[in-house]
């Protein structure tokens, strides 16, 4: 059989593929002749003796309908020794040999707990919500190295070994599979609250104030935090607490009819309730970032408001982002959490004559002093998920979702884990041929739906009483009992479960070099890409029952790991390894100056496949003086994408009193009017990915900091001074949808 035709057969995903192959540990998938390839190149530079062991090699496979892994290696040592390269043969061999070997050394916990002993960068600084200094976060972090030492070993063979060579990432391996935990919800507070709960021996009644209500969440918080590894938020939370303080208003009202003239006492319980709401806003924003969960960090929490239309409704926004913008303790620091997340909806505040616009200005000014909150666009939202609700944690979303009532459900439901495909790897190994990307890129997919079908059926494997607030007491939507399944909240797509990515801009630059965000073409093979991605998800749900959705990956530490790995495997590369990181999901290369509507533009049409989580952020200067600039942003944004955030230059020194963008330097973030980077007297935030980080309080890994000192702005002073831009943006991109 002429090599060319076989190598035509195998790019066009041919008659070999049908193999089915048997891996050493019982496992299947189908033979793809790409993989022997690059084993054989990597033992010999011979070509012409390469194509020879695989022509024989594709003659011996002819007709065959399985096969063992086994028994294709035999052959391939078979035909070596028949060439007469025995050395090329025991070289082989014992490259098997050596991947055995290293599979075990990775399994092995010794080593990563050295590297935590001696503060290796990479494992202390893996997660920038943990102060790695502090007993409780070096408990988990040393309980972690053995947990994925054991989660390895309970893994699929093949998933454990594409997650330590770098084509794929497990998240989260130091709490999954060893615990059958979630990954982050949606928590139901309003059936909680409402009906009351019970944490360790303490049964909590329904709350008779706002201040006793929001306790109540902070407890709820850190709870649900130490029982799954990923975020949690709070949905529509002014609509939520209103009730709450409602009880606070009729309770003055009725101290006023003892003590005041009726004629003032309305004004007299509202004033009083406006306080009393204030006060338990602060506390709420206090107590979360006084929290430890059993991980050793703050709770991942997320803040969503902006819906409510009554006073009080209207009271609760305004505290929220008072309290934000006030700040943290005598310095006034900026809260890293909750995350906060405003709604902006047309009709409601939106636009200068809407009622709540003068809320809209305050969070405006919030975010130009605290960079929260964050947008979700509510009418794009609806159109990309399906339904209205925020994001799980930083950047989850829930799809649109009825229960058997027909009655539509997003609070209480959930997120089983995400699993990553490193798409740069996918694009390196092709070499610039689309048909071995697309071959790779099928074999990937196929072991992270194996990994994906692990992760549901291990969640499956909870009790109720493993995590009885969850489970049991309502923050999961349902009250089962202990003898329940917990499949009764994942099953019929009521859960979700996510194939993440990364890597778009690495993966389209290795095709169309490095300028590609402008070439059609280009533009079109991303999109094809994440769309085959969300197809995968589809026919997964279809023969699962469970809904599979397509993740952005935040990618907070992977964006060194991959790139770390492959740096290491392919060496530098330009424009792909030589950066040192690997670019976030969709996102438009940091490293550019597009305008913020150039960089929508471009990335508005992947979130309608990666519906599962996504998030848009421009990069700014110091826009506290020219609040105007960044509502142009916000209003050409609400009917292009659904969730927007704000990077902008808040950094303080205490020493000096500068504030603005400081300096990112080898050490740290320093400032560059006095050179201070001590974290006691600095306060620097950045956005870590989908949430802030204080890199000098709580270090990143190398990658991270390397992308956040490579960003450069979308909008400088002279690029918006007033709507007159705002305009000439909505005009070019009326044009550019005409084009189309």
């Amino acid at each position: 059989m002429p090599m060319d035709i076989i190598k035509d057969r195998v790019a066009e995903l041919n008659d070999f593929k049908k193999i089915t192959v048997v891996k050493r540990d019982g496992s299947k998938s189908s033979f793809y002749a790409y993989k022997i390839d690059f084993v054989l190149h990597k033992l010999t530079d011979d070509t012409e003796m390469i194509n020879q062991i695989e022509e024989s090699l594709y003659t011996e496979l002819s007709g065959k309908q399985e096969v063992k892994s086994a028994v294709i290696a035999e052959m391939i040592v078979n035909i070596l020794k028949s060439l007469e390269q025995h050395d090329l043969a025991q070289e082989y061999t014992l490259f098997y040999e050596n991947e055995v070997k290293s599979f075990e050394r990775a399994i092995n916990p010794e080593a990563r707990l050295q590297k935590l002993f001696d503060k290796n960068s990479s494992v202390v600084h893996e997660n920038a919500n943990k102060d790695s200094r502090v007993f409780n976060t070096q408990r988990d972090l040393e309980a972690g190295a053995v947990s994925r030492a054991i989660g390895l070993k309970m893994l699929p063979k093949v998933v454990a070994q594409a997650h330590l060579r770098g084509d794929i990432h497990w998240h989260d391996l130091d709490y999954s599979p060893v615990t059958p935990e979630t990954n982050c919800c949606l928590i139901d507070f309003d059936e909680m609250l409402t009906n009351g709960f019970k944490i360790g021996n303490a049964w909590v009644s329904s709350p008779k104030s706002i201040q006793t209500a929001t306790a109540q969440m902070s407890q709820i918080i850190a709870n649900v935090a130490s029982l799954q590894y990923g975020g949690c938020s709070a949905n529509r939370v002014d609509q939520l607490l209103a009730p709450y303080a409602q009880l606070n208003y009729d309770k003055h009202l009725v101290d006023a009819k003892k003590w005041i003239a009726e004629d003032k006492r309305d004004a007299f319980a509202k004033e009083k309730t406006i306080k009393d709401i204030y006060d338990a806003m602060q506390a709420l924003e206090y107590e979360i970032n006084t929290l430890y969960s059993s991980q050793g960090q703050t709770p991942f929490t997320t803040v969503n408001f902006g819906l409510g239309t009554n006073w009080i409704e209207r009271e609760i926004q305004t505290a929220i982002l008072k309290v934000r913008i006030k700040g943290l303790g005598k310095e006034h620091r900026t809260a890293i959490f909750p995350k906060l997340v405003y709604t902006i909806k047309r009709g409601l505040n939106l636009d200068v004559t809407d009622p709540n616009y003068d809320i809209k200005q305050l969070a405006l000014e919030c975010s130009t002093k605290r960079m929260y909150p964050d947008l979700l666009m509510y009418d794009k939202i609806v159109e990309l998920t399906g339904s209205f609700k925020t994001p799980m944690g930083c950047r989850s979303f829930l799809q649109g979702w009825k229960n058997d009532d027909g009655v539509e459900v997003n609070s209480g439901r959930m997120n089983l884990g995400v699993v990553t495909v490193n798409l740069p790897r996918v694009a390196i190994e092709s070499k610039g041929k689309k048909d071995l990307f697309w071959d790779i890129f099928e074999e990937k997919m196929t072991i992270c739906y194996q990994a994906l079908e692990y992760r549901i059926a291990r969640t499956k494997e909870a009790e109720p009483e493993n995590a009885p607030l969850l489970y049991m007491y309502g923050a999961f939507g349902k009250r089962l009992k202990a003898t329940d399944s917990v499949d009764e909240v994942f099953k019929n797509s009521r859960a979700t479960v996510s194939l993440g990515y990364i890597g778009i801009y690495e993966t389209c630059t290795l095709f169309y070099g490095d300028d590609w965000e402008h070439k059609q073409e280009a533009r079109d093979f991303a999109e094809e890409v994440v769309k085959r991605m969300y197809e995968y998800c589809k026919d997964w749900e279809k023969q699962s029952g469970y809904h599979y959705s397509l993740y952005s990956t935040p990618a907070e530490s992977l964006t060194d790991t991959f790139a770390q790995a492959d740096l290491k495997k392919f060496g530098k590369i330009q424009d792909i390894t030589d950066k040192e990181y690997y670019t976030n999901s969709f996102h438009y290369d940091v490293r550019k100056k597009p305008s913020p509507f150039e960089k929508l533009t471009f990335e508005e049409v992947f979130p309608k496949y990666a519906a599962g989580g996504f998030i848009h952020y421009c990069e700014y200067p110091s826009l506290q003086n020219n609040p105007k600039a960044l509502e142009s942003v916000w209003d050409w944004a609400y009917d292009h994408v659904g969730y927007l955030g704000t990077n902008t230059a808040i950094d303080q020194c205490f020493k000096c009193g500068f504030t603005g963008d400081f300096k990112p330097t080898a050490k740290g973030f320093v400032c560059p009017s006095c050179g201070n980077h001590d974290p006691k007297t600095c306060d620097v935030v950045k956005r870590t990915c989908g949430y802030l980080g204080n890199p000098q309080q709580r270090p990143m890994v190398h990658g991270r900091h390397v992308e956040i000192s490579s960003r450069e702005k979308h909008m400088n002073g002279e690029m918006i001074k007033n709507a007159a831009t705002h305009e000439r943006a909505k005009q070019s991109d009326a044009q550019r949808m005409a084009g189309k």
